[in-house]
């Protein structure tokens, strides 16, 4: 049987600031349905929910050399859905306020990659494949043949590194080297560790790692160019033959509009057969709930998004307006970020206060409930990795209004009225007037009740399931494995 050893920080149910943690919480799951032994290493986080902390096995006590400092290492272990997780113990680096954004998070992070490393040992899991995630676990697969090779066990490991977003690299200072990494500095000087004269956690991870992958196709081929590549470029062209994307999937189990716990009354349950009407009724729902006008028969535009500048909302700023003022529609946000963002939705709702909620703030219950009954989700980002919105959004029915990058140009496809195929509406270059000219190809196409429902029915019946990725991802395994 395969065995891999996946190393992330973060992991759905214990512990999530961003998709990562959905990532490293599902993928393993399919992976697991799939015939793959699969383990999960993340650390323990002293705001782990109790409910875990308290089932979980302790296995190993000991210490652990971090350049000069020995430090306490402990290592405990759960079964959940059939997947093993290791916690890696130590609380003076992990049970804190936050989880990352700490002076000293090149020390904890390298310590938490170097622990990883002593598992197989004292679990006797030996794994095929190691699969490191992002910059916090990128020294995992550097530890690996920078410390371990001596190690016939550890010589026979092949490894894979998966750069969810390479806008946040682990950059630091390059004292880290020998004094936090306890790394020759030789690695620095010949540019395997060195950016801009710091130390870059993630470049040397695409260096040392047999295999890179990001999270859709057309963000790896993005990122091999300057704009995108966040000063990176040049070193992923020059990766490029071992270079994959392969699109992050949805949990379909927690993402289910006929099961969703959060669609209770006056909201409603819902499938593709019947999603029309019941989207009709959720609308409503919804309206009076927002205390907007109930109107059955105005599509409703939805925003679901962090308020940071690469979600695109400066061109939303550019034309929301006179699409408000010259459309027949509604729309509603929810989200929090930047207050110059989250001020300029505020004025938005006092200017049209029929028309728009502004939410500023963030729930799951109600982030479902806007998917369950908006009528156009809209995504125009400057650049999207992969994306989770239009995936969510296409589930369960609402129509999504994206910019081509990434995966918003993977998974969704433009809708052709004559061949009746598609699943939403792409734009191709960031310009708001391109943006505001697609939302009204949307807004016309709402308005012919025959087509928006073989529209709906399209997008939900779209499988981005993890299954897919799980077999990408098991064939990229296998092939490292021999």
């Amino acid at each position: 049987m395969l065995k891999v050893l996946y190393v992330a920080s973060e992991a759905v149910p214990f512990v999530k600031t961003g998709g990562l943690a959905d990532v490293a919480g599902s993928l393993p799951k399919a992976l697991k349905k799939q015939g793959v032994d699969v383990r999960v290493v993340m650390p323990k986080y002293g705001k782990i929910d109790r409910k875990y902390l308290d089932k979980m096995e302790h296995v190993y006590d000991g210490e652990l050399t971090v350049s000069w400092r020995t430090k306490f290492l402990g290592i405990d272990k759960l079964v959940l859905d059939g997947v093993t997780f290791y916690f890696i113990d130590n609380q003076e680096y992990f049970y804190r306020d936050g989880f990352y954004g700490y002076g000293d998070d090149a020390e904890r992070f390298s310590f938490f990659s170097r622990a990883v490393l002593e598992i197989p040992q004292h679990e006797d899991f030996w794994p095929d494949v190691i699969h490191a995630n992002d910059w916090h676990a990128a020294l995992t697969n550097v530890y690996l043949r920078l410390h371990f090779m001596g190690d016939e066990r550890y010589g026979k490991i092949k490894t894979v590194f998966t750069i969810h977003n390479l806008k946040y690299q682990g950059v630091f200072p390059k004292d880290v080297m020998e004094d936090v990494l306890g790394i020759d500095w030789q690695y620095f000087n010949n540019g395997d560790f060195e950016y801009y004269d710091a130390v870059n956690f993630m470049k040397a991870a695409i260096v040392f790692s047999d295999n890179v992958t990001t999270v859709s196709r057309t963000y790896a081929d993005e990122i091999q160019y300057d704009y995108f590549g966040e000063g990176l470029d040049g070193l992923l062209r020059s990766r490029s033959g071992s270079l994959h994307g392969i699109v992050n999937g949805l949990d379909f189990d927690l993402y289910n509009p006929e099961t969703d716990p959060y669609l209770k009354d006056p909201f409603t349950n819902y499938n593709v057969k019947d999603a029309m009407e019941k989207k009709i009724d959720n609308k409503a729902a919804l309206q009076r709930m927002l205390d907007l006008p109930v109107e059955r028969q105005t599509p409703l535009v939805a925003m679901v998004s962090r308020l940071v500048a690469p979600k695109g909302l400066d061109l939303v700023i550019r034309v929301l307006d006179e699409l408000l003022e010259h459309e027949s529609m509604q729309f509603v946000l929810l989200g929090v970020g930047d207050k110059v963002y989250e001020d300029w939705f505020k004025e938005l709702a006092w200017r049209h206060p029929t028309k728009v909620s502004t939410n500023i703030y963030f729930s799951d219950e109600m982030a479902q409930r806007i998917y369950a009954a908006s009528s156009i989700f809209l995504m125009p980002s400057a650049y999207e990795p992969c994306g989770i919105g239009q995936l969510i959004a296409m589930r369960y029915g609402s129509i999504p209004v994206v910019r081509a990058t990434g995966g918003l140009r993977d998974t969704v496809v433009p809708y052709n009225k004559s061949t009746r195929r598609g699943n939403g509406f792409l734009f191709e270059n960031y310009n708001a007037h391109e943006m505001m000219s697609t939302i009204k190809k949307a807004l016309t196409l709402f308005r012919d009740f025959g087509s928006w429902k073989r529209l709906i029915q399209n997008a939900m019946r779209e499988d981005y399931s993890w299954e897919h990725a799980a077999r990408e991802y098991k064939a990229l395994y296998k092939r490292l494995a021999g």
